[in-house]
């Protein structure tokens, strides 16, 4: 998954994010104009599209901070209900296949030595 190294300091989406977990007028706007907030920090095409699709693997191939990501989906879903069945872990999901795949088939034989 992602790692800090590959963590671009220079992408609009980073200094975003900065901003917007701040700054509550920028999150009150995150689910009504998006494409706004997005104009106002200059970020591409590419960036708001890894965006408005929810991927956390787009997003952070592109260099988004992993810090940053589980922000932005709770901005998208909220934080109620974090669950393995949750919206955005579901994200996480469909980005990652096979490691969660990996990760449920640990969890399967943990929880089987102790249940």
């Amino acid at each position: 998954m992602g790692n800090v190294e590959r963590c671009d300091k220079t992408l609009p989406t980073n200094a975003m994010m900065y901003h917007v977990r701040r700054d509550a007028a920028l999150r009150a706007r995150w689910l009504t104009d998006l494409e706004g907030i997005a104009r106002e920090f200059g970020l591409s095409a590419e960036e708001l599209e890894a965006l408005r699709a929810r991927d956390p693997r787009r997003l952070m191939d592109l260099g988004v901070h992993q810090y940053y990501v589980p922000q932005i989906l709770r901005l998208f879903f909220g934080n109620a209900q974090n669950t393995n069945a949750s919206a955005a872990l579901e994200c996480y999901r469909r980005a990652y296949p096979e490691e969660t795949a990996r990760a449920l088939a640990l969890q399967a034989r943990l929880e089987g030595r102790h249940g």
